[in-house]
């Protein structure tokens, strides 16, 4: 007579009481493959049941490599400006986008205050005073300025005066033509360094060195063009898109906008010197702007090392917010294994009582029921692991995104655990079957 599936089971699993590791190997494939078999027979209520842990365990591998992406990409472009970098201004340091009013009010920096820092601070390489006609606060002073050339005009470029200096740091990188020069900011000079997508609108089929452009009626001539530079942090259309810079000497534009006095500053420390550099310029500037002893600082200094932590913490807060949104998922995929292998357990009732009266012990029942549950959401596993592996690839031609190796080792650990977890109570209720009752199940 034809062995029905249960005898075929029972034939293979009644055994598994000898301590024999080739038994146990067998008994764990079989294991897999009857929860593989229990999956086809109920294909429908199967998908239905680990839907939660594919979409979990995706939205874990999507968000993974979502930050990832985003952190590798800002690092890189932080680490661009140097690792020695220390930025200066009157805000406090920080992702700060709504000053307080106590921040709009206090005194800003000056062109003095930078040239301080770079003659009274041994630990100081380079510092550089930036100024803007436009008050990305909304100032007073916030003002479009337009940058033309014969018939072709550019209202989106970021005009700024910058201190020779800032070249000398290494932070950019000249394309053609050649930076200005100190003996040019210190005559006022009428010339530009101006950056690649400025180049590219207004001289699309030229050389843009020594042509000369307008800015707001003035003319003045191109030194030099930058090289095209990663800009993702700010964004295309920020007006710190270095790419639609317009550098003149810093001198020119104080002297052009005499009533803008807000300066940012940019210092590089030496070698090995961070530390000290930060100190050394802090108690140069409360000194400077007469904070009283115990007072907290008027103005905000961070490094690039700061910068990169506080992203991290910003990113690594949105990872744990939708981990623990797709935690959701996970539950309710877990919650309908239980479900389904409570049923499983119902429908085999007889072929578990057959398998404890000739021999199989509780362990040998409740090792059989959680391999199969943690076959179920394994399977979840892997299926959310690759829709998310996807999924990423295609947010990949419109945004960074990079699956660290870790993302779908841990979702794959994670949904096999799932399937252990939620497979206890229906084990624990299958290995404690009274054989006598089992068999007389119908």
């Amino acid at each position: 007579m034809e062995k029905t599936p249960a005898l075929k089971r029972i034939s293979i699993l009644s055994l598994t009481s000898k301590p024999d590791m080739n038994l146990f190997q067998g008994s764990l494939f079989e294991n897999v493959r009857m929860g593989l078999d229990t999956l086809w027979q109920h294909k429908l209520r199967s998908a239905l049941t680990v839907l939660g842990v594919v979409i979990g365990t995706m939205t874990v591998i999507v968000i993974a490599a979502f930050v990832s992406g985003i952190d590798a990409r800002v690092s890189k472009e932080i680490e661009s400006f140097g690792t020695n970098s220390i930025y200066i201004y009157r805000f406090d340091p920080g992702f700060n986008f709504n000053p307080s009013q106590e921040e709009r009010m206090r005194k800003p920096l000056s062109y003095e205050d930078t040239l301080a820092i770079q003659t009274e601070c041994p630990s100081i390489l380079y510092a550089a005073a930036f100024m803007s006609p436009v008050d990305f606060f909304g100032g007073p002073f916030t003002q479009r300025v337009n940058v033309r050339y014969r018939d072709i005009e550019m209202t989106n470029a970021a005009v700024q005066g910058a201190s020779p200096t800032y070249f000398k740091m290494g932070v950019t990188t000249i394309a053609e033509g050649r930076y200005f020069t100190d003996e040019e900011n210190a005559r006022h000079a009428n010339v530009v360094v101006i950056g690649s997508d400025v180049a590219n609108t207004l001289f699309p089929f030229s050389n843009a060195v020594d042509q000369q452009v307008s800015i707001n009626g003035r003319s003045y001539r191109v030194a030099g063009v930058l090289a095209a530079r990663d800009v993702f942090l700010v964004g295309a259309e920020d007006p710190n898109n270095e790419n639609k810079a317009v550098y003149m000497p810093y001198l020119t534009l104080r002297k052009l906008y005499p009533d803008v006095n807000d300066n940012f500053v940019m210092a590089q420390a030496r070698p090995g010197e961070m530390r000290a550099a930060v100190e050394e310029v802090r108690e140069l500037l409360r000194r400077r702007r007469k904070v009283a002893f115990g007072a907290a600082d008027n103005f905000g200094i961070s490094t690039s090392e700061q910068i990169l932590s506080q992203f991290g913490a910003i990113t690594g807060g949105v990872f744990a917010l939708m981990v623990a949104i797709s935690s959701v998922g996970l539950l309710i995929g877990g919650i309908g294994v239980m479900n389904i292998m409570l049923v499983s357990v119902t429908e085999r009732t007889r072929e578990i009582g057959v398998r404890k009266a000739i021999g199989a012990r509780r362990r040998d029942i409740v090792l059989q029921i959680l391999i199969e549950a943690a076959t179920l959401t394994g399977l979840g596993g892997i299926l959310g692991i690759l829709v998310g592996s996807g999924i990423a690839l295609l947010i990949q031609t419109i945004m960074p995104t990079y699956i660290p190796i870790w993302a779908p080792i841990v979702g794959f650990v994670v949904s096999v655990g799932l399937g252990v977890i939620f497979g206890l109570w229906p084990a624990w209720k299958a290995a404690r079957l009274n054989p006598i009752e089992a068999l007389r199940y119908e």
